[in-house]
């Protein structure tokens, strides 16, 4: 069991609902409000941003390319700063979930955005999974003593293996995911989570980047603990995670489906229910 918050994340607890905002605010903090504002519409759990420093996190050979943007012609580089937020855009962020009664974290791409975040007191961190073979980040990141939650996209069983060990299973969740925007069912393998329960004993969830909502609710159904999808206000809007993400209506049913599924999963014990029994006296010729 990890605590996230005031919230208990693992088996038997209510799925933990994170709507990812990511970058599809697009470097305007109203979209991001506004996101933040579908996000507990839908009831989720939290909102989740992406903190990065772009001279770190940008490979050299990216950063000089050229591209189309609604800024205009420019470098990678360029655009990535464009999109990324600094201490005012996160500070009100923060005051304006704090106020809307929603709890939010970040993944961090490099060790001074973790120190950047951690001043706002988060109550968890995210790595990506493009992070997960960054051993000096993940230690960086535990070193800040929250709970972490892992994305395993992208990666082999034996480097998901070495970043546990670098973590630490204390207070550690891992995502089972597909790291392709968006992700082709037949490439999910949702038996995975169930295997990493097995394997890695601590609570296990599911990252989608689908189009669709089935596979995200029957992960739930097969033990995911914590759910998270890229929302958007419109699918349509320019960005590489847009076409992945759920719009507010796909949000909402998305949350509606999973709390019915956990009150139709129920117990492990078979008995005759209240209802039934009328039906007994009505339909059982023999006792």
């Amino acid at each position: 069991m990890v605590k996230i918050g005031d919230k208990l994340v693992g088996k038997n607890q209510p799925c933990y609902i994170v709507a990812e905002v990511g970058i599809n605010h697009n470097g305007d903090l109203d979209v991001a409000k506004r996101l933040i504002d579908v996000a507990v519409n839908a009831g989720c759990d939290a909102v989740k941003f992406q903190k990065r420093t772009p001279e770190v996190c940008v490979p050299r050979e990216q950063g000089d390319k050229m591209r189309d943007t609604p800024w205009g012609y420019m470098t990678y580089m360029e655009y990535r700063c464009k999109v990324e937020f600094g201490e005012a855009e996160y500070t009100e962020i923060d005051r304006y979930c704090r106020n809307k009664g929603i709890s939010w974290h970040a993944s961090c791409w490099d060790e001074a955005s973790v120190d950047f975040i951690d001043k706002f007191g988060v109550p968890c961190y995210k790595i990506a999974s493009a992070s997960l073979t960054d051993h000096n980040l993940l230690s960086h990141t535990r070193s800040m003593g929250r709970p972490v939650i892992l994305s395993t996209g992208m990666s082999t069983i034996e480097q998901i293996d070495k970043a546990v060990e670098v973590l630490g299973k204390t207070d550690l969740v891992l995502l089972h995911s597909c790291s392709t925007y968006p992700a082709n069912y037949e490439d999910l393998h949702l038996r995975v989570i169930p295997m990493f329960q097995r394997r890695y004993s601590i609570p296990i969830g599911y990252s989608g980047h689908e189009t669709g909502l089935p596979s995200s609710i029957a992960a739930v159904a097969i033990g995911a603990c914590i759910m998270e999808r890229h929302i958007t206000l419109d699918r349509s809007m320019w960005g590489s995670d847009q076409a992945a993400s759920l719009e507010p209506n796909g949000i909402s049913r998305l949350v509606r489906d999973i709390r019915l599924i956990e009150r139709a999963l129920g117990e492990e014990t078979k008995r005759v229910v209240e209802g039934e029994k009328a039906m007994i006296r009505r339909l059982r010729r023999v006792g």
